[in-house]
């Protein structure tokens, strides 16, 4: 087991909270502290950490997850989502997209930094939540077509969210879709409307959201919803200008201007499947959007254990 220090403080907290048989974790370090986007053909996430599926897939997906907090919600998405995948023959790793700094919790740009780690070994991208689990065998999660993204948790599907618009929880898309279309805006700080953004510049690229088709069960049995509100609220805080800014397209921020670093890329083992764990630590520019922290310290904000 890795030196404890090196372990980012939530899996500590988490791995004690599960101990008593929950669940098998083993923390092991990659061999080098170079923290560099995957390169193909030479990467070792590519040959030998992708879950390997019943049938070969051509295609290799990226599953993004972004993360904050939610330990005991990841224990089940990882097994429950690997077992998913396996029996459709998907080639695929999980990235746990795991926010460090003390900033409100961006998930769009997580998902931008997760794209940039991955993309040179990997076609296409899921969005994934946490707490989304597919219960239906007929969603596939397969390479998405020309048209534009894939969108999995569709609104006559998705357990909460049910306007036309919606293109959250489950969203597969291109490498080249999500790079034309510049990622994702980083400027959501907190829960929500990100989404939203991103249907705006799949529209503007010229792209469409295709779902799937004659999917039998609804909104009640499709997925299983694991996220206890009551446990963990959502950060619906709206502060400065915030309100009004977040209602606009985003022209300005994407994919090729979110300001991070990743700290450290942990190895992870949950009931035997392999995951990978990326430490992110984001800066934030108050004068642009300074609701990334509505207590107005942003510089204590960025103060880390790493």
């Amino acid at each position: 087991m890795a030196n404890i220090s090196t372990i980012n403080w939530l899996f500590v907290c988490g791995l004690s909270f599960c101990l008593g048989g929950i669940a098998v974790l083993s923390f092991m370090p990659l061999s080098s502290d170079c923290i560099c986007p995957l390169k193909s053909p030479l990467s070792r996430l590519s040959e030998e950490h992708a879950t390997k599926p019943i049938a070969r897939s051509p295609h290799k997906m990226a599953v993004l997850v972004p993360f904050r907090d939610r330990f005991e919600e990841l224990l089940q998405f990882v097994p429950h989502l690997t077992q998913f995948l396996r029996r459709q023959g998907i080639e695929h790793h999980i990235f746990v997209l795991n926010q460090v700094d003390r900033y409100r919790f961006n998930r769009a740009s997580l998902i931008n930094v997760g794209f940039h780690f991955t993309s040179e070994v990997y076609d296409y991208i899921a969005m994934h939540d946490v707490d989304l689990l597919p219960l239906n065998d007929d969603l596939l999660y397969e390479y998405p077509s020309s048209l534009g993204p894939l969108h999995i948790a569709g609104p006559k599907l998705h357990p909460k969210y049910h306007y036309d618009n919606f293109v959250g929880g489950i969203l597969l898309v291109r490498r080249e879709h999500f790079q034309q279309m510049n990622g994702m805006s980083n400027q959501y700080w907190g829960w929500g409307l990100e989404d939203d953004e991103f249907f705006v510049r799949i529209r503007d690229a010229g792209l469409q959201v295709t779902r799937p088709q004659n999917i039998k069960t609804g909104i009640n049995d499709t997925f299983s919803h694991i996220h206890n509100r009551h446990h963990r609220k959502r950060d619906t805080q709206k502060c400065f200008n915030q309100k009004e800014m977040t209602r606009k397209r985003d022209h300005s921020s994407g994919l090729n201007n979110v300001d991070y670093k990743i700290l450290k890329v942990h190895d992870m083992m949950i009931d035997s499947v392999q995951i990978t764990i990326l430490n992110i630590l984001f800066e934030c520019d108050v004068n642009k959007t300074p609701w990334c922290d509505c207590s107005g310290t942003a510089a204590a904000a960025s103060v880390v254990q790493t």
